[in-house]
């Protein structure tokens, strides 16, 4: 078996990641899925718990992100909410996680000379299809309750985030049910990924028209 990486937001970036053209794909939506994932990811550890529909502070422990500190920070807010704060930055911050740690390679360019781009390449592929394998076991076979957390959680928030690399919009509709089921048990951050990117597109294609 190879090993993949520990944390929830750096198993969701490299399922981002198209092996056969080699980049990462989601677009805008990549920082809501990674936020999406930082935030389950302390829901199932018990450090985030939900009060009246809101994340807050649960059990003490690691924050990786530093997600616990900006809940605590204030008062209580929506999921949604936590799922755009510093999305972009998230992305960042993920990567480069992944590159210090050896996981990816990342070439710096500049687009005109002025905006910056980051080619991304993922040093051992079977990294990220041992990451599919575990998210394409979590839509088959066993019972939810019996499934990994994390394999559950990731088709959860694929499915939420729309990455294509992991569930093609063919395979959303085909194991709607199913889907459903694993973002019941992976806690409230998905549906906020998915109302987070609906508001986006809405926002978007009212300013477009």
């Amino acid at each position: 078996m190879t090993t993949t990486p520990d944390t929830l937001p750096d198993r969701m970036f490299l399922l981002a990641y198209d092996v056969r053209k080699q980049r990462i794909t989601g677009g805008s939506r990549l920082g809501y899925v990674l936020r999406g994932a930082a935030l389950t990811e302390l829901f199932l550890d018990g450090r985030i718990v939900e009060e009246k529909g809101r994340p807050v502070p649960g059990t003490p422990g690691d924050d990786p992100y530093g997600v616990l500190a900006q809940l605590a920070a204030g008062r209580p807010k929506s999921w949604q909410h936590w799922v755009r704060r510093d999305s972009r930055a998230m992305v960042r911050t993920v990567r480069e996680e992944l590159e210090r740690d050896g996981w990816i390679r990342v070439r710096s360019t500049r687009v005109l000379g002025l905006f910056p781009r980051h080619r991304v390449t993922v040093k051992d592929p079977r990294v990220v299809k041992e990451l599919w394998g575990g998210a394409a076991a979590a839509l088959r076979g066993r019972p939810v309750a019996h499934v990994n957390s994390y394999d559950a959680a990731a088709v959860a928030l694929a499915a939420a985030g729309e990455l294509s690399t992991v569930l093609p919009r063919a395979d959303r509709r085909r194991h709607r049910r199913r889907i459903a089921e694993l973002t019941a048990r992976s806690g409230p951050a998905a549906p906020a990924v998915h109302k987070a990117i609906r508001a986006q597109q809405i926002a978007v294609t009212t300013a477009g028209g």
